[in-house]
């Protein structure tokens, strides 16, 4: 069966704590891996854990849960806004929450949320990308695709999507995370120079640190690398071509 990994954000301890019990005693097919009291902390606990799913309070002290929700370009876990308060729900639904509990809780309502959180990790594990030793196994209308690493010259995300740079084809657009692929990908052979960026090194054509760090890739493209991920990045490439 289907678990869920959960992390809880209420700055009121009662509020933690209750949620905690709660689902413990009723929502068996759910783990809480821990529990945050600021928006600091829930991201550190984010990071660590990797949880499935954050139930997230919305009114806390300097930054609230959509302060929280705004960190996130890409993010891998399900979000359930949990409040006292009813006026949020339109902004929660534009920030694609999955659902938005009342407090106090209603049993029968947080165990149809659960219901409905185990329907969507259902489905999301059917379409992520599968590592097959040097390929991806990708989902596809007719079934699936088999796509080799060596083929891959770089990923781009375009929100909820990925897009795929072949080489000698067109460009794949899948209904992943770049999070996803990264984590799918070996990374001896493919690294993360930004935020939209997963690159293969292989197919560097050259690297320039003028007016910002950049890469030209084979096809031509320039793809753009973060002034955190730059100095990684050197390091990677010497590694990778053996002159340290």
């Amino acid at each position: 069966m289907t678990k869920l990994t959960a992390i809880i954000v209420d700055d009121e301890l009662y509020g933690r704590e209750n949620l905690r019990m709660i689902i413990e005693n009723y929502c068996h097919e759910v783990e809480i891996l821990g529990c945050a009291d600021s928006v600091v902390m829930a991201k550190e606990l984010v990071t660590e854990q990797t949880p499935d799913v954050v139930f997230l309070d919305i009114n806390m002290p300097v930054l609230d849960g959509f302060d929280f929700l705004r960190e996130y370009n890409e993010r891998n876990f399900m979000v359930v806004f949990v409040s006292a308060h009813e006026e949020f729900g339109i902004n929660a639904v534009k920030v694609g929450a999955v659902d938005y509990l009342l407090k106090p809780i209603n049993i029968k309502e947080l165990k149809q949320t659960v219901k409905n959180l185990l329907s969507l990790k259902s489905k999301k594990l059917k379409t992520e990308p599968i590592q097959d030793r040097d390929k991806l196994v990708m989902p596809a209308s007719h079934g699936f695709d088999l796509l080799a690493f060596d083929d891959i010259i770089r990923l781009e995300a375009d929100g909820c999507y990925t897009k795929i740079f072949i080489r000698g084809e067109k460009t794949k657009i899948i209904c992943r995370t770049l999070k996803a692929f990264e984590d799918a990908l070996p990374k001896e052979l493919f690294f993360r120079v930004h935020k939209s960026h997963l690159i293969n090194l292989k197919y560097i054509k050259d690297y320039s640190n003028l007016s910002g760090s950049h890469v030209t890739m084979i096809d031509g493209n320039k793809v753009e690398i973060s002034r955190r991920k730059a100095p990684e990045f050197v390091q990677r490439v010497k590694a990778m071509l053996n002159f340290l």
